[in-house]
């Protein structure tokens, strides 16, 4: 999955990044890479809950790849408007719950016993900056990564970083919650240096505490992949290579 990583299936991804430097990219690359690769289309699966990204962006982009969700790959790919079955919290409503979300995902994980599934939820930030409580987020995670791992589902979860790109300032409640429960935590960063015409930004891979040891090539912030976006996706090269396309 995501070439150039080449991570395993079966995972969980914790994909952090920040307002300069969005993984929208990784999601969707996620996506198509999960439906063109490997297996025969007709066993695989993607669910998108999706918070704020609508369904005709998800097919416009995987468009540019030839990959035409609207047609014959209709039927593999579930979108589930988050925002839509559960409402932000009022003055005049009780916590709110997202087991209506867990519920969707897990009732097509039941129905596609034996497929390959790929599971993504594409923003979880927007949640807690609409009030959803970090213990409400926290627990459904902890429920769909459960659920993932029983059908031996790939779940890939995205979560915006607003702090300054060190380590310790990462550290929140959510984000703590989440890399205990990953298997390897992707990092996409912008340039230290600031804005670039020909580089948009930089991704590290991290080790997360769910993870075997060897096998996928680890990379830290010092050894990011910088990373160029183009109509299609993203281009990668090693620092200072720029058009050098791995």
């Amino acid at each position: 999955m995501f070439s150039p990583f080449d991570l395993p299936s079966g995972i969980l991804l914790l994909v952090t990044d920040q307002l300069s430097s969005p993984a929208d990219f990784v999601l969707h690359r996620g996506l198509i890479d999960h439906l063109k690769g490997g297996k025969s289309e007709n066993t695989k699966k993607v669910i998108v809950l999706s918070v704020s990204q609508d369904l005709a962006r998800w097919t416009a982009i995987a468009a540019k790849s030839n990959l035409h969700l609207d047609q014959k790959s209709s039927d593999a790919v579930i979108f589930v408007d988050v925002l839509e079955r559960v409402h932000p919290p009022d003055s005049d409503s009780s916590a709110p719950i997202l087991r209506p979300i867990l519920d969707a995902a897990v009732s097509v994980l039941q129905e596609n016993d034996g497929a390959d599934v790929l599971v993504i939820v594409d923003d979880l930030a927007t949640l807690d900056w609409l009030g959803f409580s970090v213990l409400d987020i926290t627990r459904f995670c902890r429920a769909l990564a459960a659920a993932c791992r029983k059908a031996n589902a790939t779940l890939l979860i995205r979560q915006h970083v607003l702090t300054p790109s060190n380590a310790e300032s990462m550290l929140d409640d959510l984000f703590r919650a989440l890399h205990q429960m990953c298997t390897y935590h992707m990092d996409v960063l912008p340039l230290a240096s600031g804005r670039s015409g020909a580089v948009s930004g930089q991704v590290a891979l991290h080790l997360g505490p769910g993870a075997p040891r060897g096998g996928v090539k680890l990379l830290g912030r010092s050894s990011a992949l910088q990373y160029k976006l183009t109509d299609t996706g993203a281009v990668f090269f090693e620092r200072g290579t720029g058009a050098s396309v791995l």
